[in-house]
């Protein structure tokens, strides 16, 4: 009876779960067609620059350094006092960004630590950095720049607010809750009416919805996106962001932006355009967008004497992420003064000279069309298969099966390219590639007629 009863119970939430779905906003449903046409710039793109820069950078210790040291709020805000960015140059950032072979750049606009980069006139206790000795409008400056390098214009932000009891606890403190979710609208409001054509959206958080329900419904084939925040007790009950009304928004401002799923739950809402894997590999997916965060050294924020991960990684993680068909969005972060890392700048431009050789086989490309491996995997695009070997060692004796026959194979860094295709599989192996490749990629041409 008490399963029955479950049962039963579980079938009630399903139907209301389908619902609510069905509820999303009507500017937010698109057709498959539409929203592949919207994405396509992003598909082709693959690799673009995260930037995480503020007032954390100040204080050497990433970019949760008020959070992790436990530095009191009006502690915290003193920092805004020494905020100079004089060597703030995004046109240095792009350049950088283009010499790297990155197609977009995202830049934190704000951070959980509330101090906002452009002249905010709804940031609680105007805490901006028209109100730091900078005095200057860095959103505005980074668009311009960013534009100019004909890059697309990505904007990162985060509704939440250490300054604010309501993050905490939203229910017990509600109107604290309010205030700050009135104020993530209104931001939201001013980063997309008064810069132009954004490009991207990037949310860290306010998707809690789901959350009226107390403790997440089980039993649906619906899953929760993967997410670092804790969910709290203290959560249950009404919901805050209103994430539907909120993207909602976003989609009327900027009927074009790609917009992430952090500010979305899925059992409840529309889901983004795109995932977020933070420092992980997303599982290969050809159906659901995605890309993964990473840093080129130590944390998101600046901390001092921090080299960068080595030239073998950043490839090899490019590859991984690329074949299993997501993009790779890689963090700098900048000093307190806006400059970038000499040795982490470098290490960008080593990344971009590998790009200049093999970049075909990266850029307006698919993942595919067969799943990658632990050897390494696929791109394609029209007519064409590149076959990305990371690990010779791993390489399976037959490749999957390649129905259209291979009219030529090359190898792009030289060499003699043999293969044969079989009704068990593709054999191939290389002679005569240069030592020590990070990526050995073949290029097979397959027959169009």
């Amino acid at each position: 009876m008490r399963l029955t009863l479950l049962f039963i119970l579980l079938a009630i939430v399903s139907l209301v779960l389908k619902g609510q779905i069905a509820d999303v906003p009507e500017i937010l449903k698109e057709t498959p067609q539409q929203h592949e046409a919207r994405m396509n710039w992003w598909h082709d793109a693959k690799f673009g620059m995260f930037i995480h820069w503020g007032l954390y950078s100040i204080y050497g210790k990433g970019e949760w350094a008020q959070w992790n040291q436990q530095i009191p709020v009006e502690e915290y805000a003193k920092f805004a006092g020494e905020f100079k960015a004089d060597k703030y140059d995004p046109e240095q950032w792009a350049l950088l960004a283009k010499d790297a072979g990155m197609k977009y750049m995202v830049l934190t606009t704000r951070h959980h630590d509330g101090f906002c980069l452009w002249n905010s006139k709804s940031s609680y206790r105007d805490f901006t950095i028209l109100n730091s000795p900078a005095k200057f409008d860095a959103v505005e400056k980074y668009v311009k720049a960013v534009r100019k390098y004909d890059l697309g214009v990505g904007f990162y932000y985060s509704p939440l607010d250490w300054r604010f009891p309501g993050y905490f606890f939203p229910n017990l403190y509600r109107s604290s809750a309010e205030d700050m979710k009135s104020q993530t609208y209104n931001q939201i409001r001013e980063l997309l009416t008064n810069y132009g054509k954004i490009d991207v959206l990037w949310w860290d958080g306010g998707g809690d919805d789901w959350l009226a329900f107390g403790n997440e419904p089980q039993g649906t084939e619906l899953k929760k996106r993967d997410t670092k925040w804790p969910q709290d007790k203290h959560y249950s009950g009404k919901p805050l962001w209103e994430g539907n009304k909120l993207n909602a928004m976003v989609r009327e401002l900027q009927p074009q932006i790609i917009v992430n799923d952090r500010a979305s739950s899925p059992l409840l809402e529309w889901e983004g355009d795109f995932t977020t894997p933070e420092g992980k590999i997303g599982k290969y997916n050809t159906e659901r967008d995605w890309e993964t965060c990473d840093v080129i050294a130590g944390s998101w924020g600046w901390q001092p004497n921090k080299k960068p991960k080595s030239l073998d990684y950043l490839i090899t993680t490019m590859v991984r992420v690329v074949t299993g068909d997501g993009n790779y969005l890689l963090n700098v972060g900048p000093r307190a003064d806006g400059s970038i890392e000499p040795d982490q700048a470098e290490r960008l431009r080593e990344v971009g000279r590998w790009l200049e050789t093999y970049g075909e086989s990266i850029y307006k490309t698919r993942g595919g069309p067969f799943p990658n491996a632990e050897w390494g995997g696929f791109t394609h695009k029209n007519d064409i298969i590149y076959l990305h070997v990371l690990d010779w060692s791993k390489m399976p004796e037959l490749l999957p099966i390649i129905e259209q026959k291979i009219n030529k194979a090359t190898c792009l860094a030289g060499g003699m390219v043999s293969f044969s295709q079989t009704k068990n599989g593709l054999k191939i192996s290389v002679i005569g590639q240069p030592e020590g490749l990070i990526d050995t990629i073949i290029k097979l041409e397959l027959k169009t007629n």
